[in-house]
């Protein structure tokens, strides 16, 4: 799947482990089968290169670590080795998932370029850094654009550059707050995104909920991303914006529901001609109140509304008020036109 072939009614759903796996090869691995059992179309993680990306004065952004004395510390914890990352990429294939990792640095763009990176996505604290998105841009592969830090003039000036390129580009709407609350989810930017760089849009949602991304589906996204955990009792920074495995796959499900929803448009005149049978159970007809004798002028007293809908129906009452009636009836028949003159 590519930038190019996001859109046409089939959202591209990303389940983000990040570093969930907190440095554990085979923890990585696990989330990789348990993502593809959701059903969703790509796992994405976070190619860090402690020494390319950061500096042993980095802050925490939320202070969680026991065991990392430092951020630096942290990020180093968090590497693989690029055979490594290249065992990851091939399981994800192996389950029909599209592999992505995001790089922090020009370092973790060559690795993953090597094992064969077919698709970019880039995190908010990126946008800015024109060197890496340079070199990402040389690789020919979509970008995946996320623009949770950046003002519209900061997203404008790093699209234009990419878009000069050549490069094939969604642009995620995207608020930076883990959880994400509702009144900052943004819903509003996808049509806004979309008519101002003319590419597919979506949703990288924080909230830890299902329902910005179905929303945002029903609102025409193209692509959805949401952090995942095997569990909320796990370590990091992120399990508390994440879905667990059975949300993401209930989230998966709602996707496509309401994608067959959005291709199906209703004729109402169409369906209800297909409801014969339904409305001849479900409606009411004019039905006689009580036993009445032939020959008598029908007022609305003699009447009643009673299932099924086999009769003449009640919204003719008041054309059999007035009638006189042809035979005698029983209480509760079913008023046809050939009881009546």
């Amino acid at each position: 799947m590519s930038a190019v072939e996001l859109g046409g009614g089939r959202c591209f759903v990303i389940g983000e482990v990040g570093l969930t796996h907190d440095g554990s090869l085979g923890l990585a691995h696990a989330f990789i089968d348990a993502v593809a059992a959701t059903g969703a179309d790509a796992v994405k993680f976070q190619t860090h290169i402690a020494a390319a990306e950061s500096t042993p004065a980095e802050p925490f952004r939320v202070a969680f670590s026991r065991q990392d004395a430092t951020r630096y510390a942290y990020w180093k914890r968090m590497e693989f080795s690029e055979e490594q990352w290249r065992g990851l990429a091939d399981h994800a294939a192996g389950r029909g998932l599209v592999f992505l990792s995001s790089p922090f640095s020009i370092e973790a763009v060559d690795l993953l370029a090597r094992i064969g990176m077919t698709m970019w996505k880039i995190g908010s604290g990126e946008v800015t850094n024109v060197p890496m998105l340079d070199r990402i841009a040389e690789t020919g592969q979509p970008v995946l654009l996320s623009s949770g830090m950046s003002p519209l003039h900061e997203l404008d000036a790093i699209v234009g550059r990419l878009q000069a390129r050549g490069v094939r580009l969604a642009v995620l709407q995207c608020t930076t707050s883990y959880p994400c609350p509702p009144e900052k989810i943004g819903l509003n930017m996808l049509d806004e995104l979309r008519r101002r760089y003319g590419c597919p849009v979506g949703l990288s949602d924080h909230s830890g909920t299902i329902y910005p991304g179905l929303a945002a589906v029903t609102l025409g996204a193209d692509l959805v991303e949401v952090h995942v955990t095997l569990s909320r009792d796990m370590f990091g920074p992120d399990v508390v914006a994440s879905l667990t495995m059975p949300e993401l796959k209930q989230l998966v499900e709602g996707v496509r529901f309401i994608e067959r929803m959005r291709a199906h448009p209703v004729d109402k005149d169409a369906v209800a001609g297909e409801m014969g049978a339904l409305r001849a159970i479900f409606t009411k007809s004019v039905v006689a109140r009580e036993p009445i004798e032939a020959g008598t002028v029908l007022t609305a007293a003699h009447l009643a509304f009673k299932k099924p809908g086999t009769g003449i129906p009640a919204a003719r009452a008041a054309e059999i008020v007035g009638r006189r009636l042809r035979r005698t009836v029983p209480q509760d028949h079913v008023l046809g036109d050939e009881d009546l003159e």
